[in-house]
């Protein structure tokens, strides 16, 4: 078994420390940007050949090298008596003190430096980088594993037969299932996913939920009652997959609604949750304001719903395999802001509709089917739009169908890889 997951972004970023503008990595807490810093930072010295003492490595969850960054003027005047080119990575780049301008100050100057910045908050990172480095900066995005990436991890040759869009046998299949039913309960946390424990999983799932509420609910974005930010938690995981009603929320909870919005808001920048909104061309028959919650990872929901039982055995598995989809579609593809669901005033629903040039592709999400047959929302859809593909995740039952010019694949959800536009 391989001691380090490989993450799909690592070829991508390599490439990205040739150019002059800056690298920036965000993504939520613990899901291995320091160890993919620490693997640029070898590529460097291995690879590049560069020498250790060009390359200068900062982690901000350490007091000392905070100390470091109080001054941008004496941060300067350390560079300057640096010959040749310089690597400066910064691990949680936004605890430095008005980050953006600190760090535009320095890029602005013009030495021959390349900074490589990673930041958990997305909340933070977004009001100090995003004006200060429009033009300076390319960010790429880190999640949790996706189950390629578990898998390749587990179980090299089988992600080898599933990326090469192979046949492969029931045996095959069924293990392939095994390692799902693992993941789609315990998500794709690094540690967690090491983990084989059961019980030692769920520790370390608690672990994560703790360290986010400490460090980036209480101590960096100051919330004052992060036990109300939990409750809102609980309420959005047993709501997940569904329409979200602001008001109702805030009535159950006893606060505002702006409080609720705001919550809201912490949880979607902090890399907890994501909204999707509705697909609508006609807006007197289908909704077009509110949003469906997913949450960016299996484990964290399942911790937030208390509930660790077997993929087979739990009554809302329809939910849970729509969220892994969800979370699989954005991790795998460019779909990150142009994912959505649809929804009449009639009730007629597909899960994901995706639109990409120009193109759409629906898809609904089964947790079982007994024979090929197209649901009702997914046929009202396609005679609505005639897409010329459309697709059916489920987990009994493989084929195809066609109704009128499109083409309805029945696949797995871990065969993800076969969506083609």
């Amino acid at each position: 078994m391989h001691q380090t997951i490989q993450r799909k972004q690592f070829e991508e970023i390599k490439k990205h420390l040739q150019e002059k503008e800056i690298t920036l990595i965000i993504g939520p807490r613990q899901v291995g940007k320091t160890t993919l810093l620490n693997l640029l930072k070898d590529y460097l010295i291995k690879d590049k050949k560069i020498s250790q003492n060009k390359i200068f490595f900062f982690n901000l969850d350490r007091i000392k090298d905070v100390e470091f960054f109080e001054s941008q003027e004496e941060v300067i005047k350390f560079l300057k008596t640096k010959s040749g080119k310089i690597y400066f990575f910064i691990d949680e780049a936004q605890k430095i003190k008005e980050a953006g301008r600190f760090i535009k100050g320095i890029y602005d100057l013009g030495l021959n430096l390349k900074i490589i910045l990673s930041g958990s908050s997305s909340l933070e990172l977004k009001s100090q980088f995003q004006e200060s480095l429009t033009g300076r900066k390319r960010i790429f995005y880190l999640w949790p594993l996706s189950f390629s990436e578990f898998l390749k991890y587990k179980e090299l040759d089988l992600f080898n037969l599933i990326n090469q869009k192979k046949e492969i046998s029931k045996y095959e299949e069924q293990i392939i299932f095994s390692l799902f039913e693992d993941f789609i309960i315990y998500g794709g946390y690094p540690s967690v996913v090491k983990e084989s424990d059961l019980e030692k999983k769920q520790f370390l799932l608690e672990e994560i939920y703790n360290s986010y509420i400490e460090k980036d609910i209480v101590n960096f974005l100051k919330i004052k009652k992060p036990l109300i930010l939990g409750k809102l938690i609980k309420l959005l995981a047993y709501q997940v997959g569904q329409l979200i009603n602001v008001n109702e929320l805030a009535s159950s909870l006893n606060i505002e609604r702006k409080t609720v919005e705001h919550y809201l808001n912490v949880l979607k920048e902090t890399f907890i949750l994501k909204e999707i909104y509705p697909f609508f061309k006609n807006s007197r028959k289908e909704l077009i304001k509110t949003p469906k919650i997913f949450f960016w990872d299996n484990g964290f929901l399942n911790f937030a719903l208390d509930n660790f039982e077997k993929f087979s055995q739990r009554p809302d598995k329809g939910l849970i395999l729509e969220n892994f989809i969800f979370t699989e579609l954005v991790k795998n593809n460019d779909f990150f802001n142009k994912i959505y669901y649809w929804r009449t005033f009639h009730q007629a629903e597909v899960d994901f509709v995706i639109e990409k040039k120009l193109k759409l592709y629906p898809i609904e999400v089964k947790s079982t089917f007994r024979k090929i047959k197209i649901p009702s929302g997914l046929k009202n859809f396609i005679i609505n739009y005639q897409p010329l593909k459309a697709c059916v995740i489920n987990t009994t039952i493989k084929g195809s169908i066609n109704l009128n010019k499109t083409k309805i694949d029945f696949i797995y959800p871990f065969e993800l890889n076969k969506i083609s536009f």
